[in-house]
């Protein structure tokens, strides 16, 4: 029998969304359960719903979505799972359509994002969600009107809160003239960290800010001499973490308003990604890591 203890993202500590939506950090990002490209049902759909299955298992409370996920393959197999969600958040988002296999347009037409919105209440089987996020902001639509669309869909109560997706420091100020912003979603982890001003600025105000890429897809699974170095340190029954782990780990040590949402199709890599939430830098590995 093993000794090594069951993981749990209530490790990873907690936040509130919008003030309101107490969530353990360490998410779930349900992208990589559909097929390839993002595209249609996954290969394996016995494992995609084990994996969204096991997430309360694992504390995991916050998952986060897309309508354009297969498309809406991943919002329908999150409803088989889980549904009704008891103790769970799920955030969505809308902003794009799609045609093919890894093809993306974006689509951020206040007509668009409004049935969009109505379309994935459907789709998840709920009667308000309880965080939407704009995908991207268009450049070929007044940004006053895109805003103004997520405002209606929280005034009308199809939407709780509402969050931004690859924005600027200036666009979500904008945003908040309009609505409250409750959370960010920019490219970020620990090799790329172009949005550092925004997450400071998330930080400062009590935005959330959920990292997509947090594992660079890989890339930070092989890691550098400091990563390995931190990585055989934090060993449990003589095994050390991996290079993932640590890189979730330093995300989660970087801002109180970190929300890591690694996604996966297997069991075995979602346990593997939870566990991290129980690992804690020094402040030396931290700033080993963070140069």
């Amino acid at each position: 029998m093993s000794d090594t203890p069951i993981p749990n993202a209530r490790q990873s500590g907690t936040f509130k969304i919008g003030g309101a939506l107490a969530v353990h950090r360490m998410g779930f990002g349900a992208m990589r359960i559909t097929g390839p490209g993002i595209w249609g049902p996954p290969k394996d759909k016995a494992e995609a719903l084990r994996v969204l299955r096991r997430l309360p298992e694992l504390g995991v409370n916050f998952i986060d979505t897309a309508d354009s996920y297969g498309p809406d393959v991943s919002e329908e197999l999150i409803r088989e799972a889980l549904h009704p969600y008891k103790g769970l958040v799920v955030a969505t988002k809308a902003g794009f359509t799609r045609s093919g296999p890894d093809r993306w347009a974006v689509n951020a037409s206040p007509a668009h994002l409004k049935e969009a919105a109505k379309k994935s209440l459907k789709k998840l089987g709920v009667e308000q969600i309880a965080l939407w996020q704009l995908h991207r902001v268009a450049s070929n639509v007044i940004m006053a009107d895109q805003f103004g669309a997520v405002k209606d869909l929280i005034d009308e109560g199809v939407i709780a809160h509402a969050g931004l997706s690859e924005v600027s420091v200036a666009e979500i100020q904008a945003a908040q003239k309009i609505f409250p912003v409750a959370t960010v979603q920019n490219h970020y982890n620990m090799m790329s960290r172009e949005s550092d001003d925004v997450l400071d600025y998330c930080e400062a105000n009590g935005i959330g800010f959920i990292p997509w890429y947090p594992l660079a897809a890989g890339d930070l699974t092989d890691g550098g001499t400091a990563l390995a170095r931190v990585a055989k340190a934090h060993a449990i029954n003589g095994i050390g973490a991996t290079h993932a782990q640590i890189a979730l780990a330093w995300l989660l040590r970087r801002s109180p308003v970190m929300l890591p949402i690694p996604g996966t199709s297997q069991v075995k890599h979602l346990e593997q990604n939870v566990a991290a939430s129980a690992i804690t830098l020094t402040d030396a590995q931290f700033q080993s890591l963070s140069r």
